[in-house]
């Protein structure tokens, strides 16, 4: 599983979710360290708790959570809040 395809599982598993997925460190094969970060942004994450939100984007990844992907490191926002983290950058 690439970052691209975990991206796609994201968008399509959350409403009008815009993903990026990276990998944060340097993927080893001979280990199979597949750790993925993600930044999604959507506005199904609207009075949702932190908890809950990640828990849709886990929801989204689905089994590969457990067969390919090892670790994913999630940042979620609600489009008012990433524009305003964008603009205090």
């Amino acid at each position: 599983m690439d970052e691209s395809t975990v991206a796609a599982a994201v968008e399509d598993g959350i409403p009008d979710a815009d993903a990026t997925v990276t990998r944060p460190r340097v993927h080893d094969d001979e280990q199979e360290d597949a750790h993925y970060a993600a930044v999604v942004v959507s506005p199904a994450f609207e009075g949702e708790s932190i908890v809950d939100r990640h828990q849709m984007v886990y929801d989204a990844v689905g089994d590969a959570m457990t067969t390919e992907v090892h670790a994913l490191e999630i940042t979620t926002y609600t489009p008012a809040e990433y524009a305003e983290q964008s603009d205090e950058s």
